[in-house]
């Protein structure tokens, strides 16, 4: 691992790649700590830690770690790149109704291009909305957030620049990152701004003054949790497609064999996202009501508030899974190009077949995603201290395993394209789709 990372450095390109993504982390984590125009951080923060501990406290959380802690201190990144993930998923979705936009990603870079111009004007056009949402509820919901002698219409314009500002700006830090640094930048920011939460939750434990043997099942859950998610995120089912062999003129093509490769986990995170943001929308409004009995029956963890939350995360893992694995199209693709699945007709029946094989696979990935969305419930009752649920599992355990796996396969094509030894001794990375 040591030479590994000594090697890395003697790559002049990788070094310049690795000094330059570390530079651009350091401005985020700068940015994290500029206000917002005429926020009262003191009244802000007391509101923060009520909200956390309430029944939506959960979701809070959530967007603060999303945000790298951002919310907490309702900093100019406090929207973060969720208005950019948020227009990504809208337009995935579109691109399953819409056959116009299906062609167009079919067009190679030129599409790609295409794509991403509608992506980053959604982006705008979410970001206005958030930010103009997120100062009217600031400006109306309590007034002591704003500093004496500020208008309320001048904060609100105020704010929601500033934050569509901060939103954009990662925006482009993120494209700098995955031109010029290492890995995809979006999902280098959102994995600093997650780990950087887990010092803070760290040191709560360390005040909870836990006991070691609590200290060491809160280790063994951390470790198993990573080892699993490497299984997970790798993991993937094979079908093998063998091409007959043709002629054309006087040259022969075909007789080769491969494989399409099925995900256990094809949805990501994404589901889970997806699961939280409606579970948490009944406790938040129970939250504003201060309606006591609904923060209980919906509170975080409560029975309900897990079944919902279980179930809904396996609902969005099969939705997800067909939406981005189409087993019609794919079958088609294997006809065309002469291919077939051993001991399967072509057609209909390799089209069932797979739709056969994806459903199973989903299913071990659902229930994987399940345990691993419920862990932090079940960590912070074994621990005993709540801090804990927000470092174990979740979605912030999912996108810091998950990108690391990323840049580290692109590290390791590095050394292995200039004949140094990668951090993999035995067998090398399996690329990510």
């Amino acid at each position: 691992m040591w030479n590994a990372l000594k090697n890395a450095f003697k790559i002049p390109e990788l070094r310049s790649r690795i000094i330059f993504t570390f530079l651009m982390l350091a401005i985020f984590r700068l940015g994290i700590y500029i206000p917002i125009p005429g926020i009262n951080l003191h009244e802000w923060s007391r509101f923060f830690e009520g909200a956390t501990r309430g029944a939506a406290g959960g979701l809070f959380t959530l967007f603060n770690a999303f945000a790298g802690g951002a919310v907490r201190r309702m900093s100019i990144f406090t929207m973060s790149v969720t208005p950019y993930i948020n227009a990504s998923i809208i337009l995935q979705l579109l691109m399953a109704v819409m056959p116009s936009l299906k062609e167009l990603a079919r067009e190679g870079e030129q599409g790609r291009q295409k794509i991403e111009k509608y992506t980053r004007q959604l982006t705008l056009v979410l970001a206005l909305l958030q930010g103009l949402a997120m100062s009217v509820f600031i400006a109306i919901g309590n007034p002591a957030f704003i500093i004496p002698g500020m208008s309320r219409i001048v904060f609100i314009i105020l704010s929601t620049t500033s934050m569509i500002g901060g939103s954009m700006f990662l925006l482009w830090l993120g494209e700098r990152i995955t031109d010029k640094g290492i890995g995809n930048g979006i999902s280098v920011l959102i994995y600093a701004g997650v780990v950087a939460t887990y010092p803070f939750y760290l040191g709560q434990m360390v005040i909870a003054n836990i006991g070691a043997v609590t200290w060491t099942l809160f280790a063994l859950i951390f470790v198993a949790t990573i080892i699993g998610l490497i299984y997970i995120m790798q993991g993937e089912r094979r079908v093998m497609v063998q091409y007959a062999k043709r002629v054309v003129g006087r040259k022969m093509y075909g007789g080769q064999s491969t494989y399409i490769p099925i995900k256990v986990n094809q949805g990501g995170v994404i589901p889970i996202i997806f699961a939280v943001a409606i579970v948490m929308i009944p406790a938040m409004l129970a939250q504003f009501a201060k309606n006591y009995t609904l923060q209980r029956i919906f509170g975080y963890n409560s029975v309900l508030y897990i079944a919902t939350y279980a179930l809904l995360v396996f609902f969005f893992t099969y939705f997800y899974s067909a939406l981005t694995f189409d087993v019609h199209e794919v079958s088609e693709n294997v006809k065309e190009y002469g291919g077939f699945v051993p001991g399967i007709r072509p057609g209909r029946s390799t089209e069932n077949y797979l739709a056969k094989v994806l459903t199973r696979i989903t299913f071990l990935g659902a229930a994987a995603l399940v345990a691993i969305a419920l862990l932090p419930n079940l960590t912070s009752s074994l621990v005993g201290v709540i801090s804990a649920q927000f470092i174990v599992g979740g979605v912030g355990m999912m996108i810091a395993v998950g990108v690391a796996l990323d840049v580290v396969q692109q590290m390791e094509a590095h050394l292995i394209m200039r004949h140094y030894e990668g951090f993999i001794k035995r067998g090398r990375l399996k690329g990510r789709v």
